[in-house]
């Protein structure tokens, strides 16, 4: 599909936004527009076929997520969002690097609550931030059933207030291997599934 090639020439080189100057943003918000018009899924929360599994970020405009990269010593690894539609949870995992031995990860778990044929509710409910080796973190997969299972992790583990803490997001486009999304603060988000 045409509008997807440009939307992918468009956010390239843009380190997920890292990097994207005021043109490019203007550029990727245009191209967004395009192809949120010829979305081939018209209520992409009903599609849970196509919402489940791991998506990895590739454009967000989310200055929480882009200002990880600011930490001192710190760069941002990747960034996946990982959807359990038969559990209404969500995931959000980003792996940061820096010093030797001391990668950190910075994880959301959520739930969420379809209250329209594009838009989920969603309530944060546990923030996990701590170092990969003390985490035992290796992957999104394995992460994610630790804490499923109720694994309590080293490193900063603690509940979230979910009233106080909760906002939604549109889907306004997905197909077998992209999303886009816009959330409650004004953020676009970019991911494929991986």
């Amino acid at each position: 599909m045409m509008g997807k090639a440009a939307l992918m020439d468009a956010i390239a080189g843009t380190n997920r936004g890292l990097l994207a100057t005021e043109a490019q943003k203007q550029a990727i918000l245009a191209a967004i527009a395009n192809l949120e018009d010829f979305n081939p899924t018209p209520r992409p929360v009903e599609a849970g076929n196509l919402l489940d599994g791991n998506w990895r970020l590739l454009y967000t405009t989310s200055k929480a997520l882009l200002n990880l990269d600011r930490l001192p010593f710190c760069k941002l690894g990747q960034i996946y969002q990982c959807i359990r539609v038969e559990t209404t949870s969500v995931y959000n995992i980003a792996e940061i690097y820096g010093l030797p031995y001391l990668e950190g990860l910075v994880s959301v778990a959520a739930k969420f609550e379809p209250v329209s044929g594009r838009r989920v509710q969603v309530k944060f409910e546990r923030s996990i931030i701590g170092l990969q080796r003390l985490i035992e973190y290796n992957s999104p997969v394995t992460f994610i059933q630790q804490i499923e299972a109720g694994k309590k992790f080293a490193g900063i583990d603690f509940a979230i207030k979910s009233d106080k803490q909760q906002g939604w997001l549109d889907i306004t486009y997905i197909d077998n291997d992209l999303r886009i999304g816009r959330g409650n603060e004004g953020s676009v988000f970019i991911l494929s599934k991986t």
